[in-house]
């Protein structure tokens, strides 16, 4: 057997601190949920060796080494929870829709206003926003009316119209039918398209619009909190809230969210704009229950 270089310690007194230290680290890791407390085991008994047949440990360097573990694991612990991983990141938690100039590119992740019409009138008290996909853009403009909206977005290309119930246009693949949308009095309306990219535990800010809108959910899953309570719409899912309500909207789930927002608003005032109301925060409650249940 080959000796060792390392002076050793009785055997009798040396185990049991390396034994007591070995199941205080375990305990530890336990505690704070590291993913493999056994590493910690394999690692402790590679700073052992045998010498007849008794645990004899590399003193007084690996002693130390122990006692700086055991005091460094919770720390370690806490770190580990905050590792960047498919759903962990550094949280976007006052989004707003802003203009884009052209010249400028588009960040990553955040909300996008991407197309709008001015000067619209409406003859009924609530709207329906139908959102058709197109093969290319001249198909979409050559289908579009005076006041729909085109873009490309996520490989597409889009058009959004706006009317009463069952006037669809004919054209393209229908993809939903948002609404009703019900409009406050004005004079003439405003229509912003926008465009969210957002990650699960991103957040908007806590706004309100002088008009109603609108969701489509392209990928991924939305809450929204409002003093009502709060509303949840999948991939492929709609939602609406009326004219003047304060909201707060989330990202719920594990995968990146897309999805389109529509305002209608009063011409003469702006999009949106903060709001005092404190939100309880029940989206956020929602998602981390719903995180908890899936490592569970």
């Amino acid at each position: 057997m080959t000796r060792s270089p390392w002076p050793s310690l009785p055997a009798n007194s040396v185990t049991t601190t390396a034994g007591l230290l070995a199941a205080s680290l375990i305990r530890l890791a336990t505690i704070e949920r590291l993913e493999s407390p056994s590493r910690i085991a394999y690692l402790l008994r590679r700073m052992c060796f045998f010498r007849g047949g008794s645990d004899v440990v590399k003193t007084p360097l690996i002693g130390a080494l122990l006692l700086i573990i055991a005091f460094q694991i919770v720390p370690i612990g806490k770190l580990h929870s905050q590792v960047p991983g498919p759903d962990r990141h550094e949280h976007l938690t006052e989004v707003a829709c802003v203009d884009v100039p052209p010249e400028a590119k588009r960040p990553e992740f955040g909300c996008f206003n991407i197309g709008m019409v001015t000067g619209l009138h409406f003859s009924q008290p609530s709207v329906y926003w139908y959102l058709r996909a197109f093969p290319n853009r001249k198909a979409a403009e050559t289908a579009k009316s005076a006041t729909g909206i085109v873009v490309e977005e996520d490989g597409r290309v889009w058009l959004s119209e706006f009317g009463p119930r069952n006037t669809a246009p004919r054209r393209g693949k229908a993809i939903a039918v948002v609404g009703p949308l019900r409009l406050p009095p004005a004079k003439s309306y405003s229509a912003v398209l926008s465009y969210a990219v957002m990650r699960p535990g991103d957040r908007s800010r806590v706004h309100l619009h002088p008009g109603p809108e609108g969701w489509y959910v392209l990928a991924g899953e939305q809450c929204l909190e409002t003093p009502a309570g709060a509303d949840r719409a999948p991939v492929g899912g709609t939602m609406t809230v009326r004219p003047n309500i304060p909201m707060q909207l989330s990202v719920t789930g594990t995968n990146l969210r897309r999805a389109f927002a529509l305002v209608i608003h009063d011409s003469a005032q702006e999009r949106g704009k903060p709001s005092d109301w404190k939100p309880s925060q029940v989206c956020r409650a929602t998602a981390r229950d719903s995180r908890r249940r899936r490592r569970t």
